[in-house]
């Protein structure tokens, strides 16, 4: 909630790096954030996992008189940005997210994590949540968190790999809107956009790709994680951020709120259109009908005191992601109105990154 009352009192106690709020709850176990395609530690040239000027929002005031910090969260609190590929696919980039989160559980020496992963964060973070379950022999993951992740599939993915013949075309769409980090050393960009579609997209290639598949082979399963929840995100008209706007009116207006098995009009994600493309049905990117795994969170903003988070009741638990119910796939249930890169602290916007995910962290902390 950004208020100009609110702001007054930041600032006031921002000197003292004092919690305006009330801070929230330490969570037993750190934190690990994994960003989503086209991040690395910066997206649009911008800090990822930042508010509008850069600060982690894990980052707690623990040092004397620190004030770039997240004042919201406890002085104690552990977290950590995990910094992958930005381009390839979730089975390259969650191994690579695995690793980090294991070495860094053995540089703190926690035995259990907790992970919130941003758009394709959320497919990398599932992949690594399996693959730590098979080298420790135990459920590591305790709370499991996506933001505004196609879990089914986005249309604009399938959108760029459609444009024509080749890499080159691929990567030209992925550089006008995320710019001249597609062309850094490691990068798959075929791969990437693949790993986005809900179908595979090559099926004669010899190579199983798509979220599809993916979703099979890295289930909701609490044999993986204690507890899985996600956010929805989306936004209409001239309220996107400028480079999702050229996307989502130059390149591919996204139908995302319609509901049927798989992918019933071959858009590149499962579900289909229900004829009215400008709505709040998605956030730039991703159909809201492809955004919910496990529990549907509510985010809940409080006038004087923490924003927090809630379990949406109301749209059920997903836990086959490949086949969630009518009203999972197309209900406006709990939608932050916010494009696909506001969450993340990609300005321009009206979001208060810091109170958000110091929401998220209170909420992990009364399940781990």
């Amino acid at each position: 909630m950004k208020t100009v009352l609110k702001k007054l009192t930041i600032l006031s106690l921002i000197v003292f790096a004092v919690p305006a709020f009330g801070a929230a709850a330490r969570t037993t176990y750190p934190v690990v954030f994994a960003h989503g395609m086209a991040g690395f530690d910066d997206l649009l040239g911008y800090d990822y996992w930042g508010d509008d000027y850069g600060v982690f929002v894990g980052d707690p005031c623990d040092g004397f008189l620190e004030v770039t910090c997240n004042s919201n969260i406890n002085k104690s609190q552990k977290a950590h940005q995990t910094a992958t590929y930005p381009f390839h696919s979730s089975e390259v980039r969650g191994l690579d997210v695995a690793n980090q989160i294991e070495s860094y559980m053995a540089t703190t020496g926690s035995s259990y994590i907790n992970l919130v992963g941003h758009s394709q964060g959320g497919f990398d973070i599932r992949k690594a949540a399996k693959l730590l379950y098979q080298r420790k022999g135990y459920r590591v993951v305790r709370v499991l968190i996506s933001v505004s992740s196609p879990h089914r599939g986005s249309p604009v993915a399938k959108h760029i790999l459609d444009l024509g013949p080749g890499v080159q075309s691929v990567v030209g769409a992925l550089a006008s809107i995320f710019g001249n980090v597609i062309y850094e050393n490691g990068n798959d960009a075929i791969a990437g956009a693949k790993q986005l579609v809900y179908n595979d997209y090559t099926a004669s290639d010899g190579q199983t790709t798509g979220a599809k598949a993916f979703n099979v082979n890295n289930p909701i399963s609490s044999t993986y994680a204690y507890r899985y929840g996600s956010f929805i995100t989306a936004q209409t008209g001239l309220s996107v951020n400028p480079a999702l706007f050229i996307v989502k009116n130059g390149f591919h207006n996204i139908d995302g709120d319609g509901y049927c098995v798989d992918d019933c009009d071959n858009d590149g994600a499962a579900g289909k259109g229900d004829g009215r493309r400008t709505d709040l049905d998605d956030d730039g990117l991703v159909g809201i009908n492809s955004q919910q795994m496990g529990h549907r969170l509510r985010y809940n903003e409080c006038f004087l005191c923490l924003d927090y988070i809630t379990t949406d009741t109301s749209t059920g638990y997903v836990s086959n992601i490949n086949a969630p119910n009518s009203t999972q796939m197309t209900s406006s249930s709990s939608i932050i109105q916010q494009d696909h890169l506001d969450v993340v602290g990609i300005p321009p916007d009206t979001f208060d990154e810091m109170e958000f995910y110091a929401g998220i962290i209170d909420y992990i902390a009364y399940y781990d």
